[in-house]
């Protein structure tokens, strides 16, 4: 308990600060050309469905894999990211919403990946959901734009549904 009501005062602190800083900074001229770094930082427009540019990448998870981790902290632990997974059963691809669902299908996935990788009984207590996500990474690309996604829809909801499977017969992995 005491832990959570730290980091709660940490987290509000920083918001306050960052809120302090941002009411004394001067308003930006619309002259001044923006720097590479903040160019870089900057979301570009989204593309058009069905365009052949490709597009930015889809928005990260809110609450996915490392959401709330600090750097260099372990990996969620794999019952954590299979609930994560899990959580995206129920979302679609609606037109508003699937550049979303597709981003947050694939950084569960990676998140899941990654604390596979990383749990106790090693990676080689779960080969078959961590071949499976390196085979939708190869076809990926190392691309996670909508449009890439949207493309491998089919793959990544595959993808995610075979690991679901899987975890489903292994309830000790996840409980």
């Amino acid at each position: 308990m005491f832990g959570s009501k730290v980091r709660g005062a940490a987290v509000a602190a920083v918001f306050l600060a960052g809120f302090a800083v941002a009411c004394d900074a001067e308003p930006a001229t619309p002259a001044a050309a923006p720097s590479a770094s903040s160019a870089a930082a900057t979301p570009s427009a989204p593309s058009v469905p069905g365009s052949s540019a490709p597009g930015p990448a889809a928005p990260p998870a809110s609450g996915g894999p490392g959401a709330s981790a600090l750097p260099g902290s372990p990996p969620e632990k794999v019952r954590d990211a299979f609930a994560g997974l899990q959580a995206t059963l129920d979302g679609s691809c609606t037109p508003s919403e699937c550049a979303h669902f597709l981003g947050r299908v694939h950084d569960e996935l990676r998140g899941l990946d990654a604390a596979m990788k990383a749990d106790p009984k090693g990676p080689g207590h779960f080969p078959e959901p961590i071949a499976l996500i390196a085979k939708l990474e190869a076809e990926l690309g190392g691309d996670r734009s909508f449009n890439n996604l949207k493309a491998h829809q089919t793959l990544l909801i595959g993808t995610r549904d075979k690991i679901n499977t899987w975890m489903q017969g292994h309830p000790d992995d996840y409980r």
